[in-house]
């Protein structure tokens, strides 16, 4: 029996977390720990409310008496931790609520779990969800891999490094068991919509004009979100301790085509191939410090758990644009 605390639960990735782990294993205690913040929506997860393996708290995981009480009424063995302030551009204009959260808020998580775990069991799992962003900036070549030196640009990617050091520094220090990701930008079904693909796609929907920063040539990798489901479920289950792992999805795009491509296929669902919403793209002043090009050598995840990304881009856009035009 295990009791897993997922933190973040109710965002985009961590609703698809615990749905997958809520449903996959019915032998396991889900408790999902979010603290309902604008991002955070439990409607993602309505259909597991009475599931007998479901549990949800309200706790914000800078509150540290909270978080350790939970940990012993509830004898958590585990955790997989994505809760986090994740927005660049708001981390710009409030540094410190993403330092307290996405740093004090893992400190939390990881003083819970040294006090109340038997460390010399080997049977706990502390799982940290990071960003490629903690690695910085690429030119046009290469790509990052676990072993890539910290170089964060923004106060969201420096915060996400910051939370990175102080798990590898509790393995280090007090052998806490642990695990780290670093995945590139995730798109799909429940995306809030201040992120990139949810913002176009919406803006599509009103008709009204999309926003593109710069010159629109800024590359990202995307990753689909059950690709990497299905990564952190193959990294909780078989990763070996102590190592952090990268995940990609193999699709580089800029973002003035990643806008295009959505424009087309959107116009050709919604709008019998018009071709007339190309007109509302706006090229609005750089946000600072935005990184040129993220890429994710994902090779070691590949070779050591044989994972690789499953969707193919056109497959997943395709579900994701039809998605957001379901709900509306």
């Amino acid at each position: 029996m295990k009791n897993i605390l997922i933190t973040g639960g109710a965002g985009f990735i961590g609703s698809h977390v615990v749905k997958r782990f809520v449903n996959k294993y019915p032998n396991y205690n889900i408790y999902n720990v979010d603290n309902l913040t604008y991002a955070g929506n439990l409607s993602n997860l309505k259909d597991l409310e009475d599931k007998k393996n479901y549990f949800f708290f309200k706790i914000d995981i800078k509150n540290h008496n909270e978080i350790l009480k939970l940990f012993i009424d509830k004898k958590i063995t585990d955790v997989i931790h994505l809760a986090a302030e994740s927005h660049v551009d708001k981390s710009i204009e409030n540094s410190f609520e993403f330092a307290e959260t996405n740093v004090l808020g893992t400190l939390s998580l990881l003083e819970a779990s040294k006090i109340s775990w038997d460390l010399s069991s080997k049977n706990n799992v502390f799982y940290h969800i990071s960003t490629d962003e903690v690695y910085g900036s690429l030119g046009l070549e290469g790509s990052f891999n676990e072993y890539s030196k910290y170089d964060p640009n923004s106060p969201y990617s420096a915060s996400k490094a910051s939370s990175d050091h102080f798990v590898r520094a509790y393995y280090k220090t007090y052998g806490l068991p642990i695990l780290i990701s670093n995945c590139s930008n995730n798109y799909g079904p429940n995306q809030h919509a201040e992120k990139l693909i949810p913002n176009i796609i919406n803006s599509l929907l009103m008709q009204i004009k999309i926003p593109i920063y710069g010159d629109g040539k800024n590359i990202r990798d995307w990753l689909y979100v059950d690709d990497h489901c299905d990564a952190i479920e193959l990294i909780f289950n078989n990763g070996n301790c102590g190592e952090t792992y990268n995940i990609g999805g193999n699709y580089e795009i800029s973002n003035i085509d990643l806008a295009n491509t959505i424009i087309k296929i959107f116009d050709e669902i919604k709008l019998n191939n018009s071709g007339t919403s190309n007109k509302l793209i706006e090229f609005v002043s750089d946000r600072p410090g935005h990184d040129f090009r993220y890429a994710i050598d994902f090779s070691k995840i590949k070779k050591q758990l044989g994972w690789t990304p499953k969707t193919n881009f056109d497959k997943g856009i395709r579900e994701t644009i039809n998605w957001y035009i379901s709900k509306k």
